[in-house]
């Protein structure tokens, strides 16, 4: 008795005509169909099925692999380029719609399989695992496709919305400058004043990054020659006190907007001249994050990992299990988009220094983070998170260019430089209320030409001789942090304060002396948590 059927003639094709095949054939020939249109789409068609259309199929699958061969070499040779076409709003919409019909086709050649198959004539155990098989493999490739077209078209329409369609921006003396800004924003951005100020520079061909903070409370702004406010503000923006650099783009948005026709945020414009005219910089253009947002984009991230020095207080819940003024201890965390923002924020305790502190390294995480694998994995939150936070009039045309940056940026420590105290200075010297130009210009040229990218120092720049100028004079002053530590290797930092015993200090400690009105002692608690680092 044998378990193969009797057949017309005497060939035998168990691959075109399963019924002259044995059940155990029937299984293997099954799994070989459904391993070959999985791998070689069309392949099961040329050996069992519609030669035609088989052939067609694998015309097509070789040159899809042709095309992603061709992008992965492009990929290590102009990466940069490849990033711009795949960001260009045509080309994406071309992809999603490719993909779209590429999943439609793996659709119908599922279908044919298994027909081809014939599961009817499988034992019962195998038919079960085709069908299951069948299934799964139809899920992973052809809603893979029709995901990803999805996704492609979704962040074809975000980055539409997010970045501007107006001419590429050249590099500057070999580096892009971007002004970053973040700030609380009401309807319509009215009376925005930009919370933290830094200007990200980038070596254009090393990626190799500089993050230049402006404090909030900068006063005498200076002015790019080709800026518009040269004429409204011969001087510098210094008006006194309601002058600091942060009341410039609620002046401009409200009084001045006329100056900047065409653009779509004066105020934003205003600031980019300001910053570029105190750095003596060529500035590329500028990115405006709602700070109200900013916690979507670090939840979208999956959150961020620092290392902290010192003590940051915030609100939640104290150690008795009221609700007040929490803190963070020295030591790691992982924070997610609310705790994120609340620790970059903090300034009780503090000063707005130790803030832009830790900004700075808020930053630097978020740029080491912000991986390739990360923006993959959760693309269309931060797709989303972007839309909704980020304003810009950086062009579209660029995006690869600024991706890849970024890219070769990871892992490079990130030379920062503070235009106040304690880069210039202590507090006490109040550099951010009589800044010293020419003294900034130096420094900020130095850096430039230890990178390998010399300016002129301040060439740009305004310098009105009425210009209420330097406390500080001569060589620049070194930073307060001793030179043995290093602000990004926190095996190198002091050890946090200790109560007046000596005795380590904790979270009750810290109620206890809040409680007791002790300003003094938590103004000690927290003297170190200007100290940050990313990761650990």
């Amino acid at each position: 008795m044998t378990d193969r059927p009797e057949t017309l003639g005497t060939d035998r094709d168990p691959v075109r005509d399963p019924r002259t095949a044995t059940a155990p054939e029937r299984t293997k020939r099954s799994a070989i169909l459904l391993l070959l249109t999985l791998l070689v789409p069309g392949g099961a068609q040329v050996v069992a099925g519609n030669r035609r259309l088989g052939r067609a199929a694998l015309r097509v699958t070789m040159t899809v692999w042709a095309a992603l061969l061709v992008c992965l070499l492009i990929s290590f040779v102009a990466r940069g380029w490849l990033l711009n076409m795949l960001a260009n709003p045509v080309v994406l919409g071309v992809l999603a719609v490719v993909l779209l019909v590429l999943a439609l086709g793996w659709l119908v050649l599922w279908v044919d399989t298994f027909r081809l198959i014939t599961v009817s004539q499988l034992a019962p155990g195998a038919k079960i695992l085709t069908v299951a098989a069948t299934i799964l493999a139809l899920v992973v490739t052809t809603g893979g496709l029709t995901y990803g077209a999805y996704l492609t078209n979704a962040g074809r329409t975000s980055i539409g919305k997010i970045f501007g369609d107006g001419p590429k921006v050249p590099s500057q003396d070999g580096r892009y400058n971007f002004l970053v800004m973040g700030g609380d924003a009401g309807e319509g951005r009215v009376g925005l004043r930009p919370d933290s100020i830094h200007v990200v520079s980038i070596n254009a061909r090393t990626g190799a990054t500089m993050l230049f903070s402006i404090p909030r409370n900068f006063q005498n702004a200076q002015f790019t020659e080709d800026s518009p406010l040269w004429d409204v503000y011969p001087d510098g923006y210094n008006c006194g006190d309601e002058c600091i650099i942060n009341a410039l783009y609620v002046d401009v948005t409200n009084n001045h907007s006329d100056l900047y026709p065409g653009a779509e945020d004066p105020g934003a414009e205003a600031m980019v001249d300001a910053a570029g005219g105190i750095l003596g910089l060529d500035m590329s253009g500028y990115v405006l994050v709602d700070m109200g947002g900013f916690s979507q984009l670090i939840d979208a991230m999956g959150g961020i990992t620092l290392t902290s020095g010192g003590w940051v207080t915030h609100r939640g819940e104290r150690p008795d299990g009221q609700w007040g003024n929490a803190w963070w201890g020295p030591g790691t965390h992982e924070l997610d988009g609310k705790n994120a923002l609340a620790f970059a924020r903090s300034r009780k305790y503090s000063t707005d220094y130790s803030r832009i502190r830790r900004q700075q390294c808020m930053q630097q995480a978020m740029l080491q983070q912000f991986s390739p694998r990360t923006v993959l994995a959760r693309f269309e939150e931060i797709m989303d998170a972007g839309e909704q936070i980020v304003e810009t009039n950086l062009p579209q045309s660029q995006l690869g260019t600024f991706v890849d940056l970024g890219e070769k940026a990871r892992g490079k420590k990130m030379q920062r430089l503070t235009i106040g105290a304690p880069d210039f200075g202590d507090a006490g010297d109040k550099f951010s209320t009589f800044p010293d130009f020419e003294q900034i210009h130096e420094r900020v040229g130095q850096m430039m030409e230890e990178d390998g990218t010399p300016v002129e120092p301040g060439a740009e720049a305004q310098s009105p001789a009425g210009a209420a100028l330097p406390l500080l004079t001569g060589t620049a002053p070194e930073p307060s942090v001793a030179p043995e530590v290093d602000e990004d290797d926190p095996d190198t930092w002091p050890a946090a304060p200790t109560d007046y015993e000596g005795m380590e200090i904790t979270e009750e400690t810290l109620m206890q002396w809040e409680d007791a009105g002790l300003e003094k002692a938590l103004l000690h608690a927290s003297s170190t948590n200007h100290l940050c680092a990313p990761g650990r």
